[in-house]
């Protein structure tokens, strides 16, 4: 993979906003739905010629929406990222921090975010708390939550990661423990790594997003954002 480095602007002056990746359907960017209500695959989606691909990686910081655009006056991604005609695949919490890929190739998108694909996504976790393994198993083996099971997940205890620092910081409870772990999931459902931590007794303090797929998160710091070549 190689890179070509482009750091935080200031602020853009537009982002044009494209019919088909807005409202209901910006949280990946890929369901469109023919006159039949036929949910498009990615093998519907037009190709993008390799030199038109653009892939976008940024640090999404904390306390900022994964979109574009708000009407509450909220951080978005237009603070950050003033280019144009990409679009996000999959979104990261509010309260989340860490990678986004920003691409114009639906392709990409749903390799990226359809269940189907497969595609393991890496969070590192830091949980309220000291599970132990008999803990963590449950999470490996899948656990029920309101929406049903979980698939299995890869889950190890971690040192804690050097990261930056949150703002504002994670508050801590007086004489209790916080553990981090790596998380690899191949799901995206809704504060799906929240929950499952919660599921197990220990809530989320901290939740940043390493990797999706091949791409990871480097050395970006919030804020920060790269134009990224694939190789593939």
């Amino acid at each position: 993979m190689s890179l070509r480095s482009r750091r935080e602007s200031s602020k853009p002056s537009s982002h044009s906003v494209k019919p088909g990746f807005k409202r209901k359907n910006s949280a990946q960017g890929t369901t469109k739905y023919s006159s039949k209500n036929r949910r498009k695959t990615a093998s519907d989606k037009p190709q993008i010629a390799p030199e038109d691909r653009k892939v976008i990686i940024f640090n999404k910081p904390y306390d900022t929406l994964s979109q574009f655009t708000d009407g509450e006056g909220r951080k978005t991604l237009a603070d950050f990222i003033p280019v144009k005609d990409v679009y996000a695949a999959g979104r990261l919490d509010r309260d989340s921090e860490g990678l986004m890929v920003l691409t114009n190739d639906g392709i990409l998108q749903a390799k990226l975010t359809q269940p189907g694909s497969k595609s393991p996504k890496t969070y590192w976790v830091q949980v309220d708390g000291a599970p132990t393994e008999a803990d963590l198993n449950k999470l490996r083996k899948g656990v029920e939550l309101k929406d049903g099971m979980t698939l299995p997940a890869q889950v190890d205890v971690i040192q804690e990661p050097n990261v930056w620092d949150r703002n504002p910081p994670v508050r801590f409870r007086a004489n209790i423990p916080t553990t981090w772990l790596a998380i690899t999931i191949i799901e995206g459902r809704n504060r799906q790594v929240r929950r499952m931590t919660a599921n197990i007794g220990y809530p989320t303090l901290r939740l940043i997003r390493y990797s999706m797929g091949e791409v990871t998160l480097g050395d970006l710091q919030p804020g920060e954002w790269k134009e990224i070549q694939l190789t593939r």
